[in-house]
């Protein structure tokens, strides 16, 4: 059994338009595991052993310098509703002779993406993402983690999912025209893989508008994989439930340690009910959507939604005392 790891980054990078190789995604993926919340640097390195370790491929220095040197001119384009962004990742890149690792300096640009996520984020395993070989399958696999506590993901306009898969160049000119090639290159490769491969399992629909598909939608659904997820933060580790994936159970955990609730019984009562876990994620997304924006108090209303009531004492509710 190995160790779950999850990894995350801003939601306008899972939904950037970018295009890398399956190399190229794996070397992201691994820098992404690498990232400090105390950071103030930048730079950081990947050791290719380990990162061979992980993949099980091994990787000629060779064939890494060329992708690391097309990764640096490798163009992030991110939209929002008030702007459109041109983002690029690294500032510089060094191979140090004779020592297997790669020394790696992020841009200024990029770092808010990667750090400043507060819930605009998309968490996803790191080993179920380098399980996969098809680029494809990579993205699509980020973009369902997205979206992979509601069940479904919006409905994606045809021509801009391939934008954001690399299908779409600067001119226009568009790959796999055709749907029946797009579902066979594509989507059916991806769809094996993510199922086959990781903690997620997925279909998918293609929606038409007249005579012409319009939409692509996503049905996500948790599935068990070989690996363990842990608590961040609160010293326990997650126990498997039934109907419920690990990821689940850890992201509830989060969101506990996130609102303040950490007294041991009440965490254990929490996420030891497979309806409190399911509660505690749909209420995740609920705060990510700004539904929740509002509310005095977020752990109170939390609390009040999973029908347990306030403990008397405490480290989450103790008061103060009154002065005598």
């Amino acid at each position: 059994m190995k160790q779950a790891l999850e990894v995350r980054h801003h939601n306008a990078i899972t939904t950037a338009r970018y295009e890398y190789s399956e190399l190229q995604m794996d070397l992201f993926f691994y820098l992404l595991s690498q990232l400090r919340k105390d950071d103030t640097t930048g730079l950081y390195e990947i050791v290719v052993k380990d990162l061979s370790e992980i993949t099980g491929k091994k990787y000629a220095y060779n064939y890494l310098r060329k992708a690391t040197e097309a990764m640096g001119s490798r163009m992030f384009e991110v939209l929002t509703e008030k702007s459109y962004k041109q983002l690029w990742m690294f500032q510089h890149i060094e191979y140090m002779t004779g020592e297997g690792r790669i020394e790696v300096k992020l841009s200024e640009s990029i770092r808010p993406y990667l750090f400043d996520l507060k819930n605009n984020f998309t968490s996803f395993e790191l080993l179920s993402a380098l399980r996969l070989t098809s680029k494809h399958a990579k993205r699509i696999y980020t973009l369902c983690s997205q979206w992979k506590d509601v069940g479904e993901t919006k409905k994606f306009d045809l021509l801009e999912f391939k934008k954001m898969l690399g299908l779409v160049d600067a001119k226009g000119n568009e790959e796999y025209t055709k749907v029946t090639m797009f579902k066979a290159k594509v989507l059916d490769i991806a769809v094996k893989q993510i199922n086959e491969h990781t903690d997620l399992s997925i279909s998918y629909t293609l929606e038409k508008k007249g005579r012409a598909f319009k939409n692509v939608v996503f049905t996500v659904k948790p599935q068990a994989v070989d690996v363990v997820a842990t608590l961040p933060d609160l010293g326990a580790t997650a126990q498997p439930l039934p109907g419920v994936a690990a990821h689940q159970v850890e992201n509830a955990g989060r969101l506990l340690a996130q609102l303040s609730i950490t007294t041991p019984d009440l965490v254990a009562q929490i996420l030891g009910s497979p309806a409190h876990v399911a509660a505690c994620n749909k209420f995740a997304h609920d705060m990510k959507t700004g539904k929740h924006a509002k509310s005095h108090s977020l752990s109170g209303l939390l609390l009040t939604i999973l029908g347990i009531k306030k403990a008397s004492n405490g480290p989450l509710f103790d008061k103060p005392a009154k002065a005598r």
